[in-house]
C-alpha cells in the first residue's frame, strides 16, 4: 500500500500551431493508503491525464506527484510501483491468459520461473479464470478480458492500482457485477485503488471518496453523501445524481423567491445564509419533490403532469408549474421520482411540495453554494442484519 499525493498538479498541452491547451490545472489531492478514491467528470475534464500522469505516461507540466513522501515526476512508468489497467484492456493477441498475466513479471523482476507461475496461478484464481489460464483473448468474452486484466495487475503486487473507466465496454448487466467484484477485490487486497469514470452511477457506488473534476479543474472532494447532499457548487449539485437536481433561476425579493410563475417563502435562517446575495439558483433534487392532490402550504404550487417515465420501483414524473388556464406553455419544467406504485398520468393536474429543509440555494453569478440541506447522520445497521 502507498500514500498517493498530487501537490499542484498541471499538464499543459502544445498543439501544432502554438496554442496551449490546459488539461489539468493545478489539481491537489492526497489519496490514503488502502483507499479507492474515483475520479469523476464529463469527458474531456482530465481525469485520463491525470491518472497517465501519475502512472508516468504522460509528463507533469508544474507541480509534483509524490509515492510515500517520494518525488516521482521523473520516476520511469516501469520503476514507479504501479499497476494501470486500460478501458481497451490491452491484451496481448498472440499471448494466452497465462502468456498476458506473466509478461510484465518475466520484464520487470528477477522471479524464477516457478515463483510467476505461482503468483499467476493465485491471480488466476482470486479472478476465478483458472480455466482460461490457456485460451487466447479473442476466444474470451468481454468480462472475461476484463478478469485477465485485473489479473495482470495484481500479480505485480503494485503499491497503487491505476484503473482507466475498465468497466466501460461491458453490457449494463456485467457491468454492475463487475462494479460489486471490484470493490470486494480491492477491500481483500487492501490495495491503494485510484478509479476513473465517467459515470457518477460507478463513482456513488464504488468510492470511498470521490473527486469531481470539471475542465481541468477540482471541483469537490468528499464522500459519495457529502458531494450527494453537500455539493460545494452549483456544477456538482447538477453533475451528481440521476434524474439531475431541478434548477429554478430566482431573485431574492424581501422575505422570497421569486422564479418564473412562482413565489418561493424563505425562513430566516436561510435568508441568513444567503445574505448578501439577491439573484439565486434554487436547487432541488426529484425525490425530495412530492406530489399532493392539491395546494394546502405555501410551499406548494399547482402543476400539470407532461410525460411519466416509469422505471418499475419508481417513477419519473415530468412537471411544468401551473395548470388549467394558468398552464403556459413556456412553464418551468421540473421532474419528481415517486413510487412506482402510484398511478401517475400525463395531463393530471396536481400540485408540487418543496420543503424548505431539502433545498439548495446558489450564486447564480458564481455557482458557489450557499445553502445546502444539512446531511443527517447516517443509522448504522445493527450487528447481524
Amino acid at each position: 500500500m502507498a500514500k498517493t499525493e498530487l501537490d499542484h498538479v498541471s499538464k499543459v498541452f502544445t498543439e501544432r500551431d502554438g496554442s496551449k491547451v490546459v488539461a489539468v490545472d493545478d489539481l491537489s489531492l492526497s489519496i490514503d493508503d488502502g483507499e479507492f478514491l474515483v475520479l469523476v467528470g464529463p469527458s474531456g475534464c482530465g481525469k485520463s491525464t491525470t491518472l497517465r500522469m501519475i502512472a508516468g505516461l504522460e509528463t507533469v507540466t508544474d507541480g509534483e506527484i509524490r509515492l510515500d513522501g517520494r518525488v516521482i515526476n521523473d520516476l520511469p512508468a516501469r520503476d514507479r510501483d504501479i499497476a494501470m489497467v486500460f478501458q481497451s484492456y490491452a491484451l496481448y493477441p498472440h499471448m494466452s491468459v497465462r502468456g498476458n498475466m506473466s509478461f510484465g513479471l518475466e520484464e520487470s523482476t528477477d522471479l524464477s520461473d516457478d515463483e510467476i507461475r505461482q503468483r499467476v496461478d493465485d491471480a488466476a484464481e482470486t479472478m476465478e479464470i483458472e480455466d482460461l489460464l490457456d485460451r487466447a483473448p479473442s476466444d474470451l468474452s468481454g468480462g472475461q478480458r476484463q478478469r485477465v486484466a485485473l489479473g495482470r495487475a495484481i500479480v505485480r503486487d503494485p503499491a497503487v492500482f491505476l484503473l482507466d473507466e475498465p468497466l466501460s465496454n461491458l453490457d449494463a448487466k456485467l457491468r454492475s457485477q463487475m462494479r460489486t467484484e471490484l470493490q470486494r477485490l480491492q477491500e481483500d487486497l487492501g490495495t491503494t485503488t485510484i478509479y476513473v469514470t465517467h459515470d457518477q452511477t460507478e463513482a456513488m457506488t464504488m468510492g470511498d471518496r470521490i473527486a469531481i473534476l470539471n475542465d481541468g479543474r477540482l471541483q469537490q472532494v468528499g464522500t459519495p453523501l457529502e458531494c450527494y447532499h453537500e455539493p460545494r457548487n452549483r456544477f456538482v449539485a447538477g453533475f451528481v445524481g440521476e434524474p439531475a437536481m431541478n434548477f429554478f433561476d430566482t431573485d431574492l425579493q424581501d422575505d422570497a423567491l421569486v422564479g418564473a410563475g412562482f413565489e418561493y417563502p424563505l425562513s430566516e435562517g436561510v435568508r441568513a445564509d444567503v445574505a448578501g446575495h439577491d439573484r439565486l439558483v434554487l436547487g432541488v433534487r426529484p425525490e425530495d419533490v412530492e406530489l399532493v392532490a392539491e395546494p394546502e402550504t405555501d410551499r406548494d404550487f399547482p402543476a400539470t403532469v407532461d410525460v411519466v417515465e416509469p422505471m418499475g420501483d419508481e417513477n419519473q414524473v415530468h412537471l411544468r408549474f401551473g395548470n388549467g388556464e394558468d398552464l403556459q406553455t413556456n412553464a418551468e419544467e421540473l421532474i419528481a421520482t415517486v413510487s412506482g406504485m402510484r398511478r401517475v398520468e400525463s395531463g393530471q393536474q396536481v400540485a408540487v411540495r418543496i420543503p424548505e429543509e431539502t433545498i439548495h440555494l446558489f450564486d447564480r453569478e458564481t455557482g458557489e453554494a450557499l445553502h445546502n440541506r444539512e446531511l443527517e447522520t447516517a443509522e448504522t445497521a445493527p450487528p447481524n442484519v
